[in-house]
């Protein structure tokens, strides 16, 4: 594992910072501590600079792997926000030694822009030495340290080292502690604001580095085997009289957190655990063959193809049959159309029932509903001559939820819109994308969060699917680079169980 490297920009601002040290411990003039606040100046905007780095990592990070792969991601997210927390904890810290360092020189000078009494030489000794901040500062910073570090894991801790760090310069010849060569007797007061501000940036390097390396382990290993299973598959499940049932026993190997693609004559299958459902109609008797690709993602981001051996089976003539007229599952809170026939019986002659939930209609053409998760039996009797009933066979069918929908602002569910398509729309609506039923869902509420730039924050909650009167105006004011986020959003559809969807983001264009 690679070291944690210094920009040249970096090193070159540490060297000058040693360098303006020593010339100030032999005399301080006005150009020296002219030089002081300079290094100060661009220590802070490389600070900012480097912010801006870790706020756009933690960004795109949530935008894309913690949304898109939370049970990988979560854990090591959660482990940068813990180096974010320790980063803010120090760097509050320090800020209130600098201020109070500040406030005993007398304050800003609105002139110079430095400390009014920036060349004292008795202030940071005072301070930091004789009254022990310099000796809580470096153990503030010592334990930092070992925080951040107890996040890394030992592979990721080899050939590592911080740019935080409390170790001394080399000076031939001179023994000395950390805080007396950082705040000693002979350091003007300036100097010593630059030595606390050298210390953020190399806090804030050091937050942004580890950060990035954190965040980066979720693409290390793509693929862990760690759900297992017994299979046992038959080239037939047809076989006749005389003839041998032959099938292979085996224990199947796949990754809980991360679901293959699989694909049969071109159509993707829903994947559930791992395991992907084929379903095809028997509409006609015979022998049936069918083949397939799995691709699954490797460690490099591309992905690999696995091609299924042919499979057959066989359609025998049923004694009665079952189809549904869209999919193989009946949905809850919708009407589920079902066509019956058997062969030698009238459809008028024909009896459907269900073990749960209720079907009605008749002449082979029938509607269920359901209201419970699970399996159900269809079956179908026929009635013969003399009214006598019997039983010609029965059918199971899965029952599911309707899959959640979709928000959409605009008729998008994200990314860049003109302010003027923005300003025109006063609602959002939940859209069930890909479904085969005509299942309409109510929003029912809503948060609205306005981001513009160089502003705080504006946050608005609506219990509809309309904007209230607040998000009207406040929609109004957006310009160009304004985010747009729609979060906490509910909305009912036919089965009336409230759904949360995910979050969507917009920016002003």
């Amino acid at each position: 594992m690679a070291a944690l490297k210094e920009t040249p920009r970096q090193k070159m601002m540490g060297i000058l910072y040693l360098v303006l040290l020593g010339i100030a411990a032999t005399t301080v003039t006005d150009h020296v501590l002219d030089a002081f606040r300079n290094l100060t100046v661009s220590l802070e905007t490389s600070t900012t600079n480097v912010q801006s780095t870790v706020d756009n990592t933690f960004a795109s990070f949530e935008a894309t792997k913690l949304k898109n792969e939370p049970a990988r991601a979560k854990p090591v997210y959660d482990r940068a926000i813990l180096v974010k927390k320790y980063v803010a904890d120090l760097d509050s810290k320090i800020n209130q030694v600098k201020a109070d360092l500040i406030n005993e020189g007398k304050g800003i000078d609105e002139k110079t822009g430095d400390i009014v009494g920036r060349a004292d030489i008795d202030i940071s000794p005072r301070m930091m030495i004789k009254k022990g901040r310099g000796d809580e500062l470096k153990k503030l910073i010592d334990e930092t340290v070992v925080k951040i570090r107890s996040t890394l894991s030992p592979k990721e801790l080899e050939g590592l080292k911080f740019a935080l760090s409390t170790d001394l310069s080399t000076k031939v010849g001179i023994k000395t502690s950390w805080q007396e060569e950082n705040f000693g007797e002979g350091i003007p007061l300036t100097a010593a604001i630059t030595a606390l501000t050298k210390i953020q940036a190399d806090l804030k390097n050091t937050e942004s580095d580890v950060v990035k390396k954190i965040l980066g382990e979720v693409d290390v290993a793509v693929i862990t085997l760690d759900r297992f299973e017994a299979v046992a598959v038959a080239p037939t499940s047809y076989i006749l009289v005389g003839q041998q049932y032959k099938a292979d026993v085996f224990l199947s190997a796949s990754d809980s957190k991360t679901n293959p693609e699989i694909t049969v004559g071109g159509q993707k299958l829903n994947i559930v655990n791992g395991k992907g459902q084929y379903v095809a109609s028997a509409s006609s008797e015979g022998e049936k063959k069918w083949s397939g690709v799995i691709r699954i993602k490797q460690t490099d981001g591309t992905m690999k193809e696995y091609k299924l051996p042919e499979q057959s089976y066989t359609v025998a003539k049923p004694s009665a049959t079952v189809s549904p007229d869209k999919m193989n599952v009946f949905y809850i809170g919708l009407d589920n159309p079902v066509s019956v026939s058997a062969p030698g019986f009238s459809k008028d002659k024909i009896k459907v029932s269900i073990s749960s939930g209720s079907i009605t209609g008749g002449n082979g053409a029938y509607m269920v509903k359901v209201s419970t998760k699970g399996m159900v039996k269809v079956t179908v009797s026929g009635v013969q001559e003399g009214g006598k009933t019997v039983v010609l066979g029965a059918s199971d069918f899965r029952v599911k939820p309707i899959p959640p929908p979709h928000a959409k602002f605009v008729g998008k569910g994200g990314g860049s819109l003109p302010v003027a398509a923005m300003k025109s729309q006063n609602k959002i609506s939940a859209i069930l994308e890909d479904f085969d039923f005509d299942a309409k869902f109510t929003v029912t509420k809503f948060n609205l969060f306005i981001i513009k730039p160089r502003s705080d924050v504006l946050k608005f909650v609506s219990n509809s699917g309309t904007f209230t009167p607040e998000m009207v105006g406040a929609m109004n004011t957006i310009v160009p680079g304004t985010k747009i986020q729609f979060d906490y959003i509910n909305a009912t559809g036919p089965d009336g169980v409230p759904r949360q969807l995910d979050p969507i983001i917009f920016t002003a264009q």
